[in-house]
């Protein structure tokens, strides 16, 4: 279900991060820098640790996303220097931002971004988040969810496939 409104927002991003937060909470250390799941540029590898700087990387965007929308400065989509045909180039910076991360700050980098978004959102009215256009087509709401609960929900499917692939998964709780 595609939110509609401020209350489904965040509703959908505290789901699917929970759900996801258990997921790497349960991931034992050893293994988080193994190449396990399939990379987010084609023919390319990735770690836990890897998809969790690439969570990183994204919730840390929206947050300079709505950061400059505040300051009322130009938005530079979706990254300086990245076109939005180029997101597996874009994901490989973010390998890179967090490369030198240990694995447990860089989960809890990741649940403060994540805090800063849902404090974000709750500022705003829903007429902020759904009542206009923010870029191109799209309501601020809906570019929020699409950089938010959606790589949550994706990035909880490639965990547990990787996961699966290391044959760990009968240590991760079925939901």
């Amino acid at each position: 279900m595609i939110p509609q409104n401020k209350d489904e927002l965040l509703g959908a991003i505290n789901s699917t991060f929970d759900k996801l937060l258990k997921d790497l909470r349960s991931v034992p250390l050893s293994t988080v820098d193994e190449c396990c799941m399939e990379g987010h540029a084609q023919g390319t590898r990735m770690s836990i640790a890897n998809l969790t700087a690439y969570l990183v990387g994204w919730n840390e965007l929206v947050l300079k996303w709505l950061d400059r929308s505040v300051a009322g400065e130009a938005i530079d989509f979706p990254e300086t220097g990245f076109k939005w045909n180029e997101l597996g180039r874009l994901a490989q910076k973010f390998y890179r931002d967090y490369q030198d991360v240990p694995f447990l700050p860089l989960v809890q980098r990741l649940e403060a971004a994540k805090a800063r978004i849902v404090t974000s959102i709750q500022a705003r009215s829903n007429d902020d988040l759904y009542g206009r256009c923010w870029y191109g087509k799209w309501t601020m709401g809906r570019m929020i969810q699409l950089n938010t609960s959606s790589p949550y929900s994706n990035a909880r499917v490639r965990l547990r496939k990787g996961i699966k692939a290391q044959s760990l998964l009968c240590l991760i709780p079925s939901q």
